[in-house]
């Protein structure tokens, strides 16, 4: 019981430290682990292996072809380099725990928002809770001007409501470039007969699953009221109320650092999508929304969500990071964590390869995007690296070393910044922070089946993971 007790003031002291202290503990942390990362990389060399390799002259032992393999194969790794980088200004420059968001206005002054929400009808029940869930939400965060906007495929019979409606996407319409699925559904809402909103409104894109937040809803109208900024997106995470699938809401855990990391860092800096961009907590000016629009083809609806903000990018309108977080659930089941990663996968890979988007604002994207397509390539240098030993710099060394690193942390913070201590105790909290780290080998086994497969397979199939216990959908 002594010991219960003891655990529960710490935690009770952990919850009360302010921000600062937090964001520093966080820093510290983060060093911590660079540094034994590179202090073990080192120290666990053999040194007679190490001088052997020195002394290996690759291109007379392999040959000349084998050899240049070899080293590219080495330099692979660099490709993450970029993002790596932003992640780690972007984890430690700006505060990742900072408390509640101050509203800066009256919500009643605020622009009119209208929240809409996107889904094939296939889970009825799980949207209508969802969209009085979040309408409550609205009204406790003092928000009055709003609608909640549900777009779907198939009837799903909301109850009437003067702050909600139900759109049915017709069967038979069809966009100019024969835009598919999400991509389809957003534009029609964006149709003249369609849209009842004016240019100066705000839309929040949310999936069916996502929850508002209060923090959410302050940050929206902050950024809505500001006006600077035609674009926003925020924080998402996935271990709030019940996990449902303990690995892959760990594996997730590495999405949440992102989001705090390059995410932020590119749009508090820069105001650009540089590396990526998510298809919820999206917030948009209708003007915006409906020049860039969702009708771009094809290879425009699979990750619609990323050609939209590299379309608008290139179109010159300018983003932003929203204060605050909304909640969703990592995938049930392994198979759709999979089938999750193979259609971002294919979805960036045509957005990078799109003509209709100019290289240079593709730069960025192209290079994560690469990195990830050729992540079992720079995991063979595990294996290569001992069977086929080359001489590399020591900076070459210490760059790998410190980007693996950097990716260890991520599932680190992520747990940090999702799971809350008062809520799970010290004890299942530390048991969270080493089960991601345990995860990792498990999530590095997932990536590559989803890179290898989304790669080979076909790219213009938009999977819908489960989100009631069922049979997995595909269209």
């Amino acid at each position: 019981m002594k010991l219960t007790r003891d655990f529960t003031n710490i935690s009770c002291h952990l919850i009360a430290l302010n921000s600062q202290i937090k964001h520093l503990l966080h820093c510290f942390l983060f060093l911590i682990v660079l540094s034994l990362f590179q202090y073990f990389s080192r120290n666990l060399k053999v040194p007679a292996d190490e001088d052997a390799n020195n002394q290996i002259d690759p291109w007379v032992e392999y040959g000349i072809v084998s050899t240049c393999v070899l080293y590219a194969l080495r330099f692979v790794t660099f490709l993450s380099l970029p993002q790596v980088i932003f992640n780690v200004i972007g984890l430690t420059f700006y505060n990742c725990f900072r408390e509640k968001v101050t509203l800066k206005g009256s919500p009643l002054l605020a622009p009119f928002i209208c929240i809409r929400v996107v889904t094939r009808g296939d889970y009825p029940d799980l949207v209508k809770s969802n969209v009085n869930r979040n309408m409550n939400k609205c009204i406790d965060a003092g928000l009055e001007n709003f609608l909640i906007e549900v777009v779907t495929d198939k009837h799903i019979g909301l109850d009437q409501h003067r702050r909600v409606r139900e759109l049915v996407v017709p069967q038979n319409y069809q966009t100019s470039t024969g835009a598919l699925f999400k991509a389809r559904a957003l534009q029609y809402c964006l149709e003249g007969k369609v849209n009842i909103l004016s240019d100066q409104d705000w839309i929040v894109h949310l999936d069916e699953e996502t929850l508002l937040t209060e923090n959410s809803i302050r940050g929206i109208l902050n950024f809505a009221t500001d006006g600077k900024h035609h674009i926003g997106q925020g924080l998402i995470t996935y271990a709030n109320e019940e996990v449902m699938n303990w690995i892959t809401t760990l594996a997730d855990s590495f999405r949440v650092a992102d989001d705090m990391g390059k995410l932020r860092l590119q749009f508090y800096s820069f105001h650009k999508p540089l590396f990526s961009f998510k298809g919820s907590f999206v917030v948009t000016q209708v003007a915006a929304e409906r020049a860039v629009s969702f009708d771009n083809g094809r290879d425009g609806s699979i990750a619609e969500d990323c050609f939209f903000a590299m379309k608008a990018y290139s179109m010159g309108y300018s983003f932003n990071f929203i204060e605050g977080d909304m909640w969703e659930k990592s995938p049930f089941t392994i198979i759709d964590f999979i089938q999750q990663r193979k259609r971002w996968l294919q979805g960036i890979l045509l957005v990078v390869h799109s003509k209709s988007i100019p290289i240079r604002y593709k730069l960025f994207l192209a290079c994560s995007c690469y990195s990830w397509v050729t992540l079992p390539l720079s995991i063979s240098n595990i294996l290569l690296a001992a069977w086929f030993p080359i001489p590399c710099p020591s900076i070459m060394d210490f760059i790998v070393v410190f980007a693996g690193g950097v990716n260890i942390y991520m599932f680190i913070f992520g747990v940090l910044k999702s799971f809350n201590v008062y809520r799970f105790g010290l004890p299942r909290f530390f048991l969270c922070i080493l089960g991601a780290v345990a995860v990792m080998p498990f999530n590095l086994v997932i990536e590559n089946i989803a890179v290898i497969w989304g790669y080979f397979g076909h790219k213009h199939k938009f999977y819908v993971v489960n989100k009631n216990i069922g049979t997995p959908v595909t269209v």
